[in-house]
């Protein structure tokens, strides 16, 4: 393992494969997210957006009591109109810089996920959560609205159950958020490190062009209709033999098999 960025809230490091662990630093012990970590975060991620050797990433808070608890409550009761609209925009970047990450990103969620928590979360390509994981987007609790990235939420679980979170506050357990598909998979907290690296390790065995063209089909397929999606992809399926990853990975596929028959 070789560290790559050291902020103060944001620690970096990549092993030999090309597997980046992106950890949130000294945001107390349930990871919130004040103004100073949303912006170290947001450089981290920018400059690890431009590594050529980068195959996947891994996004996790320090310790097992929570993913993200959320923002930093503290500072949001001192806002007013404008500096609000600029600390959830701040926000609204973050989860950009994730969701729009070039390369697939795995969410680590042990304990608490909750509101800018949940949202960073869904930015994510794959969310792994723990066993005892808590999830729910508690923002009307305290007098404001759930906005920014909790829009991908009646894209991922249905209009009916993304109202029931955003209305009432409620937080719902992994069984259900499992059931609802608000996260990829369960594990117990004691293997839960060693799955992700499984997926991790599985990712950056693919070849890297195709998962960022995949990657930037399913972006745009969330703005285009259904017939321009399909209509669209057809250009990016000729652009993948440019990049000579078909090549190699079919024949590699077709000599395996061959030796098999043998």
């Amino acid at each position: 393992m070789k560290t790559i960025i050291r902020l103060k809230h944001a620690h970096a490091i990549i092993d030999s494969v090309g597997i980046v662990t992106l950890s949130i630093c000294e945001a107390g012990r349930l990871n919130i997210l004040s103004t100073p970590v949303i912006c170290d975060l947001i450089t981290a991620l920018n400059e690890l957006a431009s590594l050529s050797d980068l195959r996947t990433l891994i996004l996790r808070g320090e310790g097992d009591k929570a993913f993200v608890a959320g923002a930093n409550i503290n500072e949001m009761a001192t806002l007013n109109r404008q500096s609000a609209i600029v600390f959830i925009s701040n926000l609204r970047d973050l989860c950009e810089a994730t969701r729009m990450f070039p390369a697939p990103v795995i969410a680590r969620i042990p304990g608490w996920c909750l509101g800018g928590g949940l949202e960073l979360a869904m930015a994510c390509d794959v969310r792994i959560a723990a066993h005892d994981s808590q999830f729910g987007m508690p923002e009307v609790k305290v007098g404001i609205p759930s906005v920014i990235h909790a829009s991908l939420m009646p894209r991922l679980i249905g209009q009916a159950r993304a109202a029931w979170l955003l209305l009432s506050g409620e937080n719902i357990g992994t069984e259900q958020a499992l059931q609802w598909g608000l996260i990829s998979e369960i594990v117990s907290l004691t293997d839960l490190d060693q799955r992700i690296s499984t997926i991790a390790k599985n990712f950056a065995a693919l070849g890297p062009a195709v998962l960022k063209q995949q990657k930037t089909l399913l972006r745009r397929w969330e703005r285009l209709s259904l017939t321009d999606s399909i209509a669209d992809s057809v250009q990016e399926f000729g652009q993948a033999f440019e990049t000579g990853e078909p090549q190699k990975f079919m024949n590699d596929f077709l000599a395996h098999k061959k030796m098999n028959k043998k």
